[in-house]
């Protein structure tokens, strides 16, 4: 499968494999800190990023990311306040902003294989 890499700015410190969301500012991102963020992909730069660095994101496709809670394979994926993967599941009539979609289970701290593609998930009652 082919994916989509763009480079842009890093807004502060992201580390390679986390969530990233769009900021106000053209072709910057700054660390997805909150599954309402506006998640544009996955860091793809092996040593991290600093403010004002350029840095590679995959905004669809295949890659790899850091992971911060138990996930299954296939799960939905938003970010954690570390910009970190997690489980998406919103609430009843609550939206949460999408990374995509793991391939592969995973616990808290391990690298996990996962498919970008970004959106939003609406929760719907029991």
């Amino acid at each position: 499968m082919t994916r989509i890499v763009k480079t842009f700015v890093a807004a502060g410190a992201i580390g390679h494999r986390r969530l990233v969301a769009f900021t106000a500012n053209d072709g910057e991102v700054a660390l997805a800190t909150s599954p309402d963020d506006p998640i544009s992909g996955v860091v793809d730069f092996p040593s991290g990023a600093t403010a004002g660095q350029r840095i590679d994101v995959v905004l669809f496709g295949p890659a790899e990311v850091v992971c911060g809670g138990d996930i299954t394979p296939g799960d939905p994926i938003t970010a954690d306040a570390d910009g970190a993967a997690v489980a998406a599941a919103p609430g009843a009539g609550e939206n949460v902003s999408l990374a995509g979609f793991l391939l592969s289970g995973a616990e808290s701290g391990d690298f996990a294989r996962a498919i970008v593609q970004r959106g939003t998930l609406t929760g719907v009652a029991a």
